[in-house]
């Protein structure tokens, strides 16, 4: 990875001391639920943004989430980690993503169905959801270090005509600043320093093996599924559910988490 993209990277601004405390607290085996609501209780942002989260009809909740120790109990505290850094992220960073033609509400969009997805999905499963609960809020992160690049070297609108024209995303990443969003947002999780599944996952979205493959490979399906630039496009809809099949995922818990989310 090139320098002008590391320099980007180490550039960032550290995650808050609650998201770090929340990530301590997740990570411990011997925690509980009541540890996290009190750190939740501590910061009245994520609080509230917790709470409004918790009353989207995304996420399928069929009665009003009036505090934080329901809304920790029902998403659980995997999840709550994933809010957590999302909120920090979309509350520290630059969001300039002129390069990929879309706005930041835009790409805060794309991430929240992503994630509403990933939860409904796998809720059966929560242990999946240790992973999927953050990294599906954050697939396209290294996104942002690309168009902040691109914006600094005057590059932005070379880079999205090509790309509203067709040509491959990752190649034209490539092309551009020598690295894809994937391998830019696995460096990022390393520079904040998360937990080894989370960069492993994220890691192998492309090839999804090793020890995480069904999160990969689940990664891969929403990524297709809500793409950035074309969010439930008709065709990438028919490709994300080829690869769930491909990787035996299941399907129609997949189809009642898009219904869901869709409305």
């Amino acid at each position: 990875m090139n320098d002008k993209i590391i320099k980007q990277i180490k550039a960032l601004p550290p995650l808050p001391k609650s998201v770090l405390e929340i990530q301590r607290i997740t990570n411990d085996p011997n925690s509980s639920i009541a540890d996290l609501v009190k750190v939740v209780k501590e910061d009245p942002m994520l609080t509230a943004n917790l709470l409004k989260a918790a009353n989207s009809p995304l996420y399928g909740f069929t009665r009003q989430i009036k505090n934080v120790d329901q809304a920790v109990s029902l998403f659980g505290m995997s999840t709550v980690k994933g809010f957590a850094i999302s909120f920090a992220i979309k509350n520290t960073l630059k969001f300039d993503l002129s390069a990929y033609g879309i706005s930041e509400n835009q790409f805060h969009d794309v991430s929240a169905n992503r994630n509403a997805i990933a939860i409904n999905w796998f809720k059966r499963d929560r242990k999946k959801l240790d992973i999927l609960a953050t990294n599906s809020f954050l697939i396209d992160l290294g996104a942002v270090v690309i168009s902040l690049i691109l914006a600094n070297e005057n590059k932005s609108e070379s880079f999205r005509n090509k790309l509203q024209n067709g040509e491959n995303r990752e190649e034209l990443e490539k092309e551009f600043v020598g690295s894809t969003t994937n391998e830019i947002t696995a460096e990022i999780f390393k520079h904040w320093n998360f937990s080894s599944d989370l960069i492993e996952s994220i890691q192998n979205i492309n090839n999804p093996e090793g020890e995480y493959k069904t999160e990969s490979a689940a990664l891969l399906v929403l990524r297709t599924l809500v793409d950035l630039i074309k969010p439930f496009d008709e065709e990438l809809t028919k490709k994300a559910f080829d690869t769930a099949k491909n990787y035996e995922l299941d399907t129609d818990a997949l189809q009642i988490a898009l219904d869901i989310v869709k409305g």
